[in-house]
């Protein structure tokens, strides 16, 4: 079984063929950086405008390194949604008219679906395991239980990690993308625990998060420090404080995934598998953290490579290829969603598994 992903969800225009061996025949992904760049941060009018430039031939590119065309695929998965809504439509579109062109079946495939399965593409984890979502634009603890089906344990009560590391770096002056410019000036800190900052909601019961505390944390340690005629900050103060924050969120993660193992085992036994997934499962700072608090709780611990961590398309052609074994696949007239939480996905794959017991 072989599948055709698309995902233009944000500003990476992308395109992936994979197997059910769990081979990835070929993935294509063209960064949207420079152009969002002069910004600081993504404008959804310029990603859409990329999206419909380029897709054409990021899929043209994708069949060519599989060596396929469209007879030799068994779908067409592509995102839609959650993400900015032009980008959406516009990949989705072309994956309709992809499958109906050639008589394929077509997968809507929530994209937080996508980054939820990835482990079970590259280091084939087996359900049930506990998820930790972390992106620009989510934060979110979950036991996946299936394929479609997932329970929320916590989610941040304001602003995603992935949002705080952009607002970090505008802050400090350290450009765009956020989250690898913050983890750069960390490293170069030469006294990283020079400022302290607040772990907000450490300690607490349950599995939520909260950033926006630190943010202003980080902000006030900043008004107090000189800056130069140019409003910049001392390169030396910059990396300390960049080092403090990401440190401040690797703690509070860390805290708050402790209390989501400990229910994970409650639920389900000690053993399964801790996942992180999404662009800020790209931080090495994070992942080793989470990779020795997995090992102090007696729990596996997977994270895909990073380049499957930020958005790409094979893990959207591993989640309509998954989706596609159990028979569900869309009708061409699915409507592309701006939001799309993945308990309304459980729901929906609750109800069609149910119809098709009453079918058969």
């Amino acid at each position: 079984m072989i599948v055709l992903g698309i995902e233009t969800s944000c500003d990476e225009t992308a395109a992936a063929v994979v197997d059910d061996q769990r081979r990835v025949l070929a993935n294509v992904v063209l960064s949207q950086l420079d152009d969002h760049r002069p910004y600081g941060g993504v404008v959804p009018e310029i990603a859409a405008r990329a999206h419909l430039v380029h897709l054409d031939g990021i899929v043209s590119e994708a069949l060519r390194q599989a060596d396929l065309s469209l007879d030799g695929v068994d779908a067409v998965a592509a995102t839609a949604g959650p993400g900015l809504i032009g980008g959406v439509m516009i990949g989705a579109t072309m994956g309709k008219a992809m499958a109906l062109g050639a008589g394929l079946p077509f997968v809507a495939v929530n994209h937080l679906e996508g980054h939820a399965l990835t482990a079970r593409l590259t280091d084939d984890v087996a359900f049930p395991y506990l998820l930790l979502l972390v992106s620009g634009g989510h934060c979110q603890l979950l036991s996946v239980r299936s394929v479609g089906q997932y329970e929320r344990l916590g989610g941040t009560v304001d602003d995603a990690v992935g949002e705080a590391f952009d607002k970090t770096a505008k802050l400090l002056g350290l450009g765009y993308p956020g989250g690898p410019a913050v983890e750069e000036a960390a490293r170069l800190a030469v006294d990283p625990g020079r400022f302290s900052l607040p772990r907000p909601m450490a300690g607490r019961e349950g599995c939520d998060f909260s950033f926006a505390g630190l943010k202003t944390a980080v902000r006030q340690a900043a008004d107090k420090l000189p800056a130069g005629p140019d409003g910049a900050l001392d390169p030396a103060d910059r990396d300390d404080l960049a080092a403090a924050f990401q440190q401040a969120v690797a703690d509070v993660i860390v805290d708050r995934t402790r209390n989501a193992i400990r229910l994970f085992h409650a639920q389900n036994g000690v053993g399964g598998t801790l996942v992180v997934a999404g662009g800020v499962a790209a931080n090495a700072t994070l992942r080793g953290a989470l990779q020795s608090l997995s090992t102090d709780e007696a729990i596996a611990f997977a994270a895909p490579p990073i380049g499957l961590c930020t958005d790409n398309a094979a893990m959207i052609a591993w989640a309509g290829l998954e989706r596609l074994r159990l028979g569900l696949t869309d009708g061409l007239d699915f409507k592309p969603r701006p939001r799309w939480p993945l308990s309304e996905l459980s729901t929906a794959t609750l109800s069609a598994a149910a119809s098709d017991r009453g079918a058969e």
